[in-house]
């Protein structure tokens, strides 16, 4: 295979000086800098309106092209906004480009969510699961069946003890769901729709006032279990306002508190990983998705949930 080119600031500029008008009028080129700080940068900051993101490897492309269609597919039903393209292309053999315009506002890591905030992430829950699933996966999405909580518990279990021995978690607290609680809240069929599957604070553009206004980032879309996409919202916004927001999408306690414990255990797993030099996240932020996932809600133990139990959604988001 041949080795991709590592994108430099100079490759930027030449590239966006031929599809930027006002790239012509300065001999310099505009303004670029890398979006991130380290390793071999993909996205880059284009001047104070515009983003690119470089595909690095071929698969990448084949998301980022699929992605130019869905963002297309989705824009109608949200609430929330949705990069728009003004220019897609190769910026190497087979390696696809996107410049994007930049949407106003911050990062969600940097922000919190406003009461009004959480109406617009049900906003965003509630068109994801209006998207035609057909239609999405003839776009090439690809439809994944939903992983086994039990499965996960055990795992999380495992990275709990190592947790508790670097002095980083208390794994008594996840004696809350046990296995029988577990198989309760495996996800019920039929109910696969769109899922976003990356709904990090990153990838939330989030104003000063707390208002969701945008979401990025949609390469790893699938149609699968909307309780990944809850569990997102858990590690990104915490927990309360997830499950809020998530009632308020009109989803009932079984898919809230499937949400809520993929979240939790995934972030006891990713830090133990962390722990074990397996995974290059930075320590503070998966130290705070664990806190923003291991909040307190109301409804916090699994008991008996029936088929039509939606109302008791109602008593997790309060």
């Amino acid at each position: 295979m041949t080795q991709a080119p590592t994108p430099t600031a100079d490759t930027v500029r030449r590239l966006v000086r031929t599809l930027l008008k006002e790239g012509a009028a300065n001999a310099a080129g505009p303004d670029v800098r890398p979006a991130a700080e380290g390793g071999e940068p993909a996205t880059w900051w284009v001047g104070t309106r515009h983003v690119l993101r470089l595909a690095p490897d071929r698969e990448a492309a084949a998301r980022r092209r699929r992605e130019l269609r869905l963002r297309d597919l989705v824009r109608p039903h949200l609430t929330v906004a949705v990069p728009t393209s003004v220019a897609h292309g190769e910026w190497a053999p087979g390696l696809a480009y996107t410049l994007d315009t930049k949407l106003p506002g911050g990062s969600g890591e940097d922000h919190d969510v406003s009461a009004v905030g959480e109406a617009d992430l049900a906003g965003l829950l509630t068109g994801l699961r209006e998207v035609p699933v057909r239609q999405a996966e003839a776009l090439g999405v690809p439809r994944t069946g939903p992983r086994s909580l039990e499965a996960l518990r055990r795992e999380a279990e495992r990275a709990a003890e190592r947790l508790a021995a670097a002095d980083e978690f208390d794994p008594g607290r996840l004696q809350q769901l046990t296995a029988p609680a577990a198989v309760q809240l495996a996800a019920q069929s039929g109910t696969a729709v769109l899922v976003h599957h990356g709904l990090t604070g990153d990838h939330l553009v989030v104003s000063a006032d707390g208002r969701v206004r945008g979401v990025l980032d949609w390469t790893d879309a699938v149609v699968g279990d909307p309780a990944e996409d809850i569990a997102g919202l858990a590690r990104a916004v915490g927990s309360p306002a997830a499950v809020r927001a998530a009632t308020l999408a009109g989803y009932g306690a079984r898919p809230c508190l499937r949400g809520l414990w993929l979240a939790r255990c995934d972030t006891v797993i990713h830090l133990a990983a962390r722990l074990k030099g397996r995974d290059d996240t930075p320590l503070p932020l998966l130290r705070t998705r664990l806190r923003r996932a291991w909040e307190a809600i109301l409804l916090e133990r699994v008991t008996e949930l029936r088929d039509d139990e939606a109302g008791e959604a109602g008593e997790a988001g309060e």
